[in-house]
């Protein structure tokens, strides 16, 4: 099958680089040509486990082509994949500029019977804006469907090729069986091709991400609680999660979540629910809360040495919102590090794949870059700990203790034990279980 994916992110790379991987002739488009030169000479731009050998593989292979041309793309298409970004605008909702100029491009050179996939996350009534728009430059008869990612980034790959289930909404049985023959070789394991209406799958898309979000803000809230009664958070978290109604997955407390989805998808459906007239109170207090959230390490790091931190250095472990990426968007380290420099800090970081990121777009020269975790925690009155990279969680602690004056420790994370610390003769201060603060160590 031809296939022509617009939009070459997180989202569309995968998608397309998958599906010529499953012998499909896919051709990838974008409008940033410094983007389309690094990935046409096998550089690929992000950092996504897997990826990079699928991309080399298939360009070899003559399935997959990167371009700025996405009109000659879908002049031969089969099948269109918008898979462009839809970030948040200043009221909250989903900014739908990229969508609308990917709608146009299509209109105007789409073939009969093509089948246009909106991959891109979209409020409700987004499909039937954009058919109205491409309609609007065409008369050739087209299909529509809504095909809503499940990505998880630093999954994203095994995801796409493995999925739990795919979800599809579409308007005609072209649509049905175009869709049914694309996904067919990734489901064989017999997970679920579920096809529905196209606005309950636009809808199911942010309903996920929300009931996502909701269980982290939860646990959250359960691990604040926790500190104040002298609850353990990680052993409610095992009784929760051991309940076959409510399962373990994404119950861990921590610094809030972040990343490209979830905090810009539940304000997105908190203000489009508002203009339906509808309110989501509950999901708006999972919004807040999580914003919340994301500083309550420095609330620690405050009760403790004072508000002014004027001459005090902090070690940050972790930059990207979650390990296996380096994605920076949302990422709690941000909030973290502005907010610890702002009382005077200053701040050294390490992430094994995100500081080029933090660098160019977020954090600049703000804070400084250690080479590796420990030459991070040279002079550093204390280690924080934002993002759970696996090679954090087994640390040398006589190397630690070799380069720290102080052996004090931010566990944003819940990634050491309290006990093991106490033994060690560290303060550690993590999210919801027992702080071990000065005047217990052994």
């Amino acid at each position: 099958m031809e296939a022509t994916v617009i939009g070459t992110g997180y989202v569309g790379l995968v998608v397309g680089t998958c599906l010529a991987g499953a012998g499909n002739r896919v051709t990838c488009a974008d409008v940033d040509e410094t983007k389309i030169r690094r990935l046409n000479a096998g550089d690929v731009p992000i950092y996504e486990p897997g990826i990079e050998r699928l991309i080399s593989e298939n360009l070899a292979a003559g399935r997959l082509r990167f371009t700025t041309d996405a009109a000659e793309g879908i002049r031969t298409a089969d099948v269109i994949f918008v898979a462009v970004g839809t970030p948040p605008g200043e009221d909250g909702l989903a900014d739908l500029d990229y969508v609308r100029n990917a709608a146009r491009v299509i209109g105007d050179n789409l073939r009969p019977d093509t089948v246009v996939v909106m991959k891109s996350t979209v409020p409700v009534g987004t499909c039937e804006r954009v058919r109205a728009e491409i309609a609007r430059r065409t008369d050739v008869p087209f299909h529509m469907c809504a095909n809503p990612e499940f990505l998880k980034e630093g999954d994203a790959v095994g995801d796409f090729l493995y999925p739990d289930r795919v979800v599809c909404g579409v308007d005609s049985e072209h649509a049905r069986q175009c869709m049914e023959g694309l996904y067919e070789p990734f489901i064989r394991s017999g997970n679920p091709l579920i096809f529905m209406d196209i606005a309950s799958a636009e809808l199911t898309k942010y309903a996920a991400n929300a009931m996502l979000a909701a269980r982290i803000g939860l646990m959250n809230q359960f691990a604040e609680l926790c500190e104040h009664t002298g609850a353990d958070i990680e052993r409610v978290r095992r009784g929760v999660g051991s309940d076959p109604r409510i399962g373990s997955a994404f119950l861990y407390a921590g610094t809030g979540y972040g990343g490209s989805c979830l905090p810009k998808d539940v304000w997105a459906i908190i203000r489009s629910a508002e203009k339906q007239g509808v309110d989501l109170g509950i999901l708006r207090s999972v919004a807040e809360a999580n914003d919340r959230q994301t500083t309550v390490l420095v609330r620690k790091i405050v009760r403790r040495f004072g508000d002014d931190l004027t001459g005090l250095r902090f070690a940050l472990w972790g930059l990207a919102f979650k390990p296996r990426t380096d994605d920076m968007r949302a990422a709690p380290s941000r909030a973290i590090a502005e907010a610890l420099r702002e009382r005077g800090a200053a701040v050294v970081a390490h992430d094994p794949a995100a500081m080029e990121q933090a660098r160019e777009f977020y954090l600049g020269d703000a804070v400084e870059y250690a080479a590796n975790e420990y030459e991070a925690l040279d002079g550093a009155d204390a280690l924080v700990v934002v993002t759970e990279w696996l090679q954090y969680r087994r640390p040398d602690w006589s190397e630690v203790a070799k380069r720290m004056p102080r052996p004090i420790v931010f566990d944003g994370r819940n990634v050491f034990d309290p006990d093991r610390m106490a033994s060690r003769g560290y303060e550690h201060y993590p999210i919801g279980r027992r702080q071990v603060g000065p005047d217990e160590i052994p």
